[in-house]
């Protein structure tokens, strides 16, 4: 046997059948559908490291192309260790802009326009020549609806036609979008700049028109894998095509599932039509989970089994190859304060016993959810790191908003009471609780600043329900201190810290502990996910999220978003699978979104026999206005128990009970756990970890017998 044919073995050796079938696959077109954790990188470079130990190719004439500069970098190591060098393994904008500096000076007069890595400032510009008055975030708005359009390959005169066509919200008027994005196109040429997307159009035209240029990057250039292909833009396919020519020897590996950036254009129809465009192409379906344990992948597969839509049709049902681990849990919390606070204590659990931070992950929808997570998590001493986006406190909007409310505290805001006086004081800013705009950055501004108005509200709730404090509200001063403690201790240096993203953010990394938490149906999916597509989308977020878990994966959401706030339900998604923790009930209806609350239970009050709607007359059992008996003594008895266990533990009393709740616990007295549970807002979390002390204490029993029934940490 030649070294060549040792080599060539022992390449092969450790692939799984389905991996050595993409690997030996005959020059020509490949599409090769891999799932989350088969393997996918193994794969690629095994196949370009064969095509090259063969004989057939050289590693200068092939181009790799990723879809972030960190993949690139890993895939170049791997084929250096697989002794293959010369790869041209990049990025697309990396590889375009390289052809375009060598070979595309002579199409703009001997210079290249200035490549800029922020269009903001084109943006605000073109924005005040439309005459349209914007802000910070409404300018990155434009600038992502914008760089969507280039991407899709749809110009200022077709883009009101074109999005009326898709059904897609704008973030300003179509009209007034229309007129930005001309005018930024005038604006960028005016300064002699271009874009990221210009680059990937530049150079697709230089190959179309430049004949010299295409002969001698097509010379250069003949083997192309492209990973990620599920998530290619069509402007991104264009340039492909253009470094193709009319050959064929192309790889392509994605997984439909798993697509999850249609927002920036990325869609998945190139790799579905993948063996249509290409006949006679080979198609091999990676399958073996290498990274989650069994119980992790069956959750996986039942999530997006029920997935619709064209890419259903080429959906992947995963096979774990790992041991079994422990199984998936999910769990309802009171609120979203009590979700952070229990989800920090077992991230810190976790951390005792043995666990990495850096191998636990809290994963979210939407940015603006981090800032509950990182205060809980600090109050702990974990240490965090936040991926994909800024801190809370440093965020623009949060920053802005906290200098509002510490000069509107020296005013005549200042001294109004403090939920009045914190939305006065916003409306500096321009937020108002009434008017949140649409999706994008806009809304996750707004959304940010609103969790800043739920802290007044935990802050002020927290002061009142400590007996210690026997003095007025706080005020707006006083709370404008509380935050500049809250930013300072989470701005502790960390080495290594428990990762927090939204779910966008995690795709591609994987850790051996992830907790998903806020999966509230108007969450995931988001309140914006209004059409079949769009909510299709959401789910395979929700699967992408699952499957970055190695061994441990936790469910969650808040009933509701305060204490006493108005009850939300379990993600859509999740509601239908009978999770142990998580209530079942039927997926709602797409044609009728709103129908399962009329089948939700309804609850009258105990004195007049009407209908309760309010979240606090339905805790209590009757109207506000209804006379009720309540035990004082025990009431009391029950506040002391309350503020004991929450300072032993270390979190604040109303996330152990509301007071609504001890009045309800103190009018009805529960004689046993099955009337403990139907007082409203007592899950079976509450249940488990409180019942026993709660029945103790209802029966006479002593509140320090009561305290040590709950053990610490539970």
């Amino acid at each position: 046997m030649s070294a060549r044919d040792r080599a060539i073995e022992q390449l092969l050796s450790g692939l799984d059948p389905e991996q050595r079938e993409a690997v030996t696959a005959d020059p020509g077109p490949v599409c090769i559908l891999a799932g989350a954790g088969t393997g996918k990188t193994r794969a690629v470079t095994h196949r370009i490291a064969w095509r090259v130990l063969r004989g057939d190719i050289r590693g200068q004439h092939v181009t790799a192309v990723t879809f972030t500069a960190r993949a690139a970098g890993e895939m170049r190591d791997r084929l250096r260790g697989l002794g293959v060098a010369g790869v041209n393994a990049r990025t697309f904008h990396s590889a375009a802009l390289r052809q375009l500096r060598y070979f595309g000076t002579r199409r703009f007069g001997g210079q290249l326009p200035e490549l800029v890595d922020s269009t903001l400032k084109f943006i605000a510009i073109a924005a005040a020549r439309a005459g349209l008055q914007t802000s910070r975030a409404k300018n990155f708005d434009l600038a992502t609806e914008i760089e969507w359009a280039a991407s899709s390959l749809i110009g200022p005169d077709d883009y009101v036609s074109a999005i009326a066509a898709l059904g897609r919200d704008a973030p300003a008027a179509p009209e007034d979008v229309a007129k930005v994005y001309a005018a930024y196109i005038d604006a960028k040429r005016r300064a002699g700049v271009m874009d990221f997307a210009d680059v990937l159009a530049h150079t697709a035209d230089m190959i179309t028109e430049d004949e010299s240029a295409a002969d001698r990057i097509r010379s250069q250039y003949r083997f192309f894998v492209v990973d990620e292909y599920q998530d290619v833009t069509p402007l991104q396919q264009r340039l492909l095509d253009a470094w193709l020519g009319d050959r064929d020897d192309l790889t392509v590996v994605g997984d439909a599932s798993q697509t999850i950036y249609s927002f920036t254009g990325a869609t998945s129809r190139y790799l579905l039509d993948f063996t249509r465009k290409y006949r006679g192409a080979s198609l091999v379906r990676l399958v073996r989970d290498y990274r989650s344990t069994p119980q992790v992948v069956g959750l996986a597969n039942q999530i997006i089994g029920e997935s619709k839509g064209r890419e259903a049709k080429m959906r992947l049902e995963l096979v774990g190859q790992r041991p079994s681990g422990p199984d998936v849990t999910a769990e309802v919390f009171a609120d979203e304060a009590e979700e952070a606070d229990m989800t920090a204590r077992r991230c810190r659990q976790l951390i005792a016993d043995g666990t990495s931070p850096s191998e636990i992950a809290v994963l979210y929808r939407t940015n603006a959810q981090s800032q509950a997570y990182e205060e809980a998590l600090a109050s702990y001493g974990v240490p965090t790191v936040v991926t994909g986006a800024a801190r809370f406190f440093d965020r623009p909007e949060v920053r802005q908003a906290v200098i509002a409310m510490r000069s509107a505290s020296k005013t005549d805001i200042g001294r109004m009471p403090l939920a009045e006086a914190v939305p006065a004081a916003l409306d500096a800013v321009g937020w108002r609780a009434d008017a949140p705009p649409s999706g994008g950055a806009q809304r996750e501004a707004w959304e940010a600043v609103a969790a800043l108005v739920a802290l007044s509200e935990q802050f002020l709730d927290h002061h009142r329900a400590d007996p210690d404090q026997d003095g007025p509200d706080p005020d707006l001063e006083a709370f404008c201190a509380e935050l500049g403690r809250r930013a300072a201790e989470q701005h502790a240096p960390a080495v290594e810290g428990v990762t927090l993203a939204s779910l966008h953010a995690a795709k591609g990394l994987e850790w051996d502990a992830v907790f998903l938490v806020g999966l509230a149906d108007g969450t995931l999916p988001t309140t914006f996910a209004r059409t079949d597509t769009a909510l299709e989308e959401e789910r395979r977020l929700l699967y992408v999220g699952i499957t970055r878990a190695r061994e441990r994966l936790q469910l969650s959401y808040g009933l509701a978003r305060t204490s006493g706030g108005r009850e939300r339900r379990l993600s859509r998604f999740l509601a239908p699978l009978g999770l142990g923790g998580f209530p079942t009930m039927p997926e709602p209806s797409a044609a009728k979104p709103r129908s399962s609350k009329k089948t939700a239970k309804v609850l009258d009050c105990s004195g007049c026999g009407k209908p309760l709607t309010d979240a606090r007359d339905r805790k209590l059992g009757h109207c506000s206005d209804c006379p009720a008996t309540m035990d004082e003594e025990l009431f009391e008895r029950l506040r002391e128990w309350r503020v004991s266990v929450a300072k032993r533990d270390g979190k604040p009393a109303f996330t152990v009970f509301t007071d609504v709740t001890l009045i309800a616990i103190a009018e009805r007295c529960p004689a046993s756990d099955r009337e403990l549970a139907s007082l409203h807002g007592i899950g079976k979390s509450k249940l488990d970890k409180y019942g026993p002390a709660v029945l103790h204490l209802v029966n006479g029993g002593a509140v320090v017998d009561a305290v040590e029934m709950c053990g610490e940490g539970s």
